[in-house]
């Protein structure tokens, strides 16, 4: 019977060290990391975003897209977030100057406008001054965005100046109205255009590679931010050979 009880009492001890250790491997710290960034970078964010996640089980990753100034005045009054990742050095800098940025901000790619037409391109745009044709409906960013700081750089250059039908508040709100026919033409990223795999085309014009029309794309840790050591990891992963991988096939330059 002695034997018997010493056997069960093992076994048991064996049970407990099992349970023990399983629920070690189970709990891994649940976070939530926040990530303010461009709408242009929605696409390449949102895949990167999973890979990420898959990388360090029990970290969700929420994105807020947006036009870079209105995400930037969001830091600045104090929304929650652990990263800002803009498309222009500019809107950063209204984050970095009131303080909201740890240490400087990276810039880790560039982006280059297009203009977005409907598939077989039916007005025939080929250039900024054929967007400024009479019967031409077109439609840029707002100027206090980056993709419409880039719009009126690229216009200066070309020595055109577009009356548009609207100014959006981000490059999304401009794609979805070429997208949707309620413009002919629209000035976005290359990203952008890519991002709907055929269902409007691009045409490249001398203007996009002006100063001021190509687009770099800084991103930091917001200061006070919980989360600053993930942060961080997002930053390099970003930076690193996944980033790099996903960005460019969205058609972003990477640094």
């Amino acid at each position: 019977m002695a034997g018997a009880a010493a056997v069960l009492g093992l076994a048991l001890t064996a049970c407990g060290g099992s349970d023990s250790g399983s629920g070690q491997q189970a709990q891994a710290p649940a976070r939530t990391l926040t990530v303010s960034a461009a709408a242009s970078l929605t696409g390449a964010y949102q895949q990167l975003g999973n890979e990420f996640q898959a990388a360090n089980p029990g970290t969700t990753v929420k994105f807020n897209f947006g036009g870079s100034d209105a995400l930037a005045q969001q830091v600045v009054q104090g929304a929650p977030a652990d990263v800002l990742a803009t498309a222009s050095s500019k809107t950063m800098q209204t984050a970095v100057q009131a303080g909201k940025i740890q240490g400087e901000p990276v810039v880790y790619a560039t982006n280059s406008l297009q203009i977005a037409v409907a598939p077989n391109n039916p007005k025939q745009i080929t250039d900024l001054a054929a967007m400024a044709r009479p019967g031409v409906i077109s439609v840029v960013c707002a100027p206090a965005v980056p993709c419409g700081a880039a719009a009126e750089a690229a216009e200066k250059a070309a020595g055109v100046t577009l009356t548009p039908a609207s100014e959006e508040q981000d490059v999304k709100g401009v794609l979805n109205r070429v997208q949707t026919g309620n413009a002919d033409a629209g000035l976005v990223y290359v990203t952008d255009v890519k991002s709907t795999q055929g269902k409007v085309t691009g045409v490249d014009f001398p203007q996009a590679s002006a100063q001021g029309a190509v687009q770099s794309y800084p991103i930091g840790v917001v200061t006070g931010s919980q989360n600053a050591d993930l942060a961080q990891n997002w930053i390099n992963f970003v930076r690193g050979p996944q980033g790099a991988a996903a960005l460019q096939q969205a058609g972003f330059v990477t640094k």
